[in-house]
């Protein structure tokens, strides 16, 4: 009769960091998507409650003043603005924390992987032409 021989897995197993970072990017992922969804719902909700006050355009913000002033007279636009740019900073944010994950664990290839994949979203931001 043969020994029988416990065998190694060749699938990596995930240790209690891994999955504890995986569990933290995947609710921050879900908040952000949950939280813009609510905002915009709420911003839509809004708007068509009070249809023929206002243009869509005239009330759509464009500048930090011009949006904060519209969230504090709660302008739909204003409200739909808030929710895009949480729903664009939840992958912003999911990098940040990866890049912090990896250079707690001193993995140097990661980090700079995920520099650069911030970079590259970051400079996608300050490039990118809004309506024109």
């Amino acid at each position: 009769m043969q020994k029988s021989q416990s065998r190694k897995s060749s699938s990596h197993e995930y240790g209690a960091e891994d999955v504890g970072l995986t569990i933290v990017i995947s609710r921050v992922l879900q908040i952000g998507v949950t939280l813009s969804s609510i905002i915009i719902s709420l911003g839509v909700l809004l708007f068509l409650l009070h249809p023929g006050s206002q243009q869509m355009n005239a009330q759509f913000p464009f500048t930090p003043t011009q949006i904060v002033l519209g969230l504090l007279t709660l302008q739909p636009g204003a409200i739909i603005f808030l929710g895009l740019i949480i729903l664009i900073a939840t992958p912003v944010i999911r990098v940040l924390i990866s890049i912090v994950s990896f250079a707690c664990e001193h993995d140097r290839t990661f980090v700079v992987i995920s520099s650069i994949v911030l970079m590259i979203l970051l400079a996608s931001f300050m490039l990118g032409k809004g309506g024109a």
